[in-house]
Parts: structure tokens; sequence; C-alpha cells
């Protein structure tokens, strides 16, 4: 399998986190790829219109998208429980995850508004209301006991990616002042190899 990703992108560290945890890593080689607004990477759109990553093409070149289907295919293809099979856990891990891919989205705007936007074009009231999503995310979840404390799944290694991705990019935010729970929770999660492992680089 071949996997599109970079460094810095948090929902390819997910698939990569999840990759280790299932024993899959080493079937996976993984294709350094760039995408950036406003500019055309036809290579890559043909890959997928949508010019966003992960992306992972199967072993039959089947070209999986988003970051969660692709974590869902590798959980099923290992036989794994990063994902619940049925019932409230299901729903809920579901429903946590779709918050995290929410705030990651909002914290990816905001970087894009401050470091690609031209000056004189940035909507800084726009920028301040996606990373509000993104800070509201983080107080939800620094009262979810069950999510902090609970199995290792894809809600928790979401979680880890935000938590990842305010560190790399927004270095000043302040999120580990205000929520304590949570820095707690992702240096416990540091002890993971997964984890420690996909740690973006030093921005």
């Amino acid at each position: 399998m071949k996997l599109t990703f970079s460094p810095a992108s948090p929902f390819a560290r997910k698939v990569r986190i999840a990759a280790i945890e299932l024993g899959l890593v080493d079937k996976i080689e993984f294709v350094p790829a760039t995408v950036t607004p406003g500019q055309a990477n036809e290579d890559y759109s043909r890959i997928t219109p949508l010019k966003k990553l992960p992306v992972l093409i199967t072993d039959n070149n089947d070209v999986i998208l988003d970051s969660y289907v692709i974590v869902e295919y590798l959980n099923e293809l290992a036989g794994g429980n990063l994902i619940p099979d049925y019932g409230p856990r299901r729903w809920s891990a579901k429903t946590d995850h779709s918050l995290i891919n929410g705030m990651l989205d909002s914290m990816l705007l905001c970087r894009y508004e401050r470091m690609v936007r031209p000056q004189g074009l940035q909507w800084q009231a726009w920028s301040d209301d996606h990373w509000n999503r993104a800070w509201s995310g983080m107080a939800r979840f620094e009262n979810r006991p069950e999510v902090l404390n609970g199995p290792f799944d894809i809600s928790q290694i979401g979680l880890v990616c935000v938590l990842g991705y305010a560190d790399f990019r927004f270095t000043d935010c302040g999120w580990r002042k205000a929520y304590p729970k949570l820095d707690a929770f992702h240096q416990k999660m540091l002890e993971r190899p997964s984890v420690k492992i996909s740690v973006p680089p030093a921005a």
C-alpha cells in the first residue's frame, strides 16, 4: 500500500499512528506530497480532485480518501479495535471524531489565513471564529474523562493530533495552561511509541 503524506499534516499523522498501532506500518510505503492553497498540483489532483492529504492507494490500486476512512480500512484489515464495532460507543466515537476533524480543519484554515493569504487581504474575524471553534472543542474534551481515560481508539488518536498540531503551529496559544487535563492526557500519550515517533518536526 502507499500513503501520501506530509510530516506536518495532522491528518496524515492520524493514519500513521493507527498504522503503527495496528502492526501495518511496514506494509505501507509513505510517499511525500505537497499541497498548498493557490498552487496547482496536477499530478496529485489526478489522484484526488480534493487535493487533500492523506490518500491511501491499496495493493489493488483502489484510492481511499479521508483520514477516518483510511483508519477504518486499516482497522478492518488488521482486525483491530481502534473503532468500536457497534452500539453507543461506536456512535460516540464517530461523533467525537467528527468534532476533532472539524477542529483540525479550523486550525488548518487559521494557519492558511496567517501564512498563505497575502498581507492586506487577511480576515481577522473569520480567523478568530475558526480558532474559537478549535478552542471550544478543546474545552469540551477537557471535561470528557471517558475520552481522556478511555481505551486507545480513534478519538484519542485524533485528539493527540489536535494537541500536537497546536504545539506545532500555534506555540503561543496557551492550551496547556488553559486545559490541564488535556495536558496530562497528552503527556501520557507521548509515552506510546506510535505517538512519540510521529510528532511533527520542529517548525
